[in-house]
């Protein structure tokens, strides 16, 4: 048998307990999950305490080693819960940068917060120094040597986890201190990758890139006519959304722009690997109305930034 992110498993009683163990794992973190949260804990506090039955915790496939019990755990609980523990100090708390100020104000400042940092990370309670530094790091994200202190504390998380992603994690985090940014290795917006996407599918990717505050007062409409079948296509840019629909009915609004073209060429000029005028000028597009209107109505997508930071603001 073969199982995602498992060694092989030969023989029929050892597959046969594999899948009885693996069944009894997530039944037992759901299950007791939902027991706790039932005696009013939360996520984090459940977390904590959750500990797997000794015949569970003896098999080795049940260890963390990719995900873990305390990830796990919290994920059932916001499955169910959401985000919000039910305790109202938590619901509008300040925004991290925001929050890390008045913390680091409130505990002497950034010198004294560091000065008890160090010696938490003496005693070894890294989880803490973690905590803690990670204040002064949003409050002040160039300060040497909380950027110091906190990746020497995700270093030592990082080699004291059995879990392969929460190691990569902390070590990332500790490589982004010590060097700056990684950024994203991989690209979710490869040619092939995009080529696989339904129209429909490709239209709410542009969605989700829509400034939605520079486009409040925006109202563009464009039609697409795909002689290749499927009809025409509607845009349409108002109240900061991008909505899209079959046909040109009501529905749709009246167009501001009609571009007759096919597919493929649709797919290049959305994805921005053609230009309009050139396709109209190599005979693979026909206008109707304002070509300015579809420039206008792309000229509110931003561009995903793959290099965020995640350690520091």
């Amino acid at each position: 048998m073969f199982a995602s992110h498992h060694w092989p498993v030969r023989g029929r009683e050892n597959a046969l307990a594999f899948l009885s163990e693996q069944r009894d794992l997530y039944a037992y973190l759901h299950d007791q999950t939902l027991r706790m949260v039932n005696q009013g804990l939360t996520g984090l506090e459940i977390a904590e305490r959750m500990q797997l039955p000794p015949a569970l915790e003896r098999a080795w496939h049940t260890h963390g080693y990719y995900g873990s019990v305390s990830h796990n755990a919290k994920a059932v609980y916001q499955r169910y819960m959401g985000w919000f523990d039910g305790n109202p100090a938590h619901l509008w708390t300040h925004p991290p940068a925001e929050a890390a100020t008045r913390y680091v104000d409130f505990m002497g400042g950034a010198e004294e917060v560091l000065r008890r940092a160090h010696q938490s990370y003496v005693q070894g309670d890294f989880r803490w120094v973690a905590e803690v530094v990670h204040h002064v790091l949003f409050a002040d994200p160039g300060n040497a040597e909380a950027r110091a202190l906190q990746a020497d504390a995700l270093e030592q998380l990082g080699y004291g986890s059995e879990n392969g992603t929460w190691r990569n994690f902390y070590l990332t985090g500790a490589l982004e201190l010590r060097e700056g940014s990684v950024g994203t290795p991989t690209s979710s917006v490869s040619e092939d990758m995009l080529d696989a996407l339904t129209l429909e599918q490709l239209f709410d990717s542009l969605a989700i890139r829509v400034d939605g505050p520079r486009s409040w007062d925006a109202d563009v409409t464009v039609r697409w006519h795909l002689p290749d079948g499927g009809g025409p296509r509607t845009l349409r840019l108002k109240n900061g959304v991008l909505t899209h629909v079959r046909g040109a009915g009501p529905a749709a609004g009246e167009p501001d722009v009609e571009i007759t073209l096919d597919e493929p060429a649709l797919r290049s000029l959305l994805l921005g690997r053609a230009d309009l005028g050139e396709l109209v000028a190599g005979g693979r597009a026909r206008v109707t109305g304002d070509p300015a209107r579809l420039a206008e109505l792309t000229g509110h997508l931003t561009e995903p930034d793959p290099d965020f930071p995640i350690v520091t603001p």
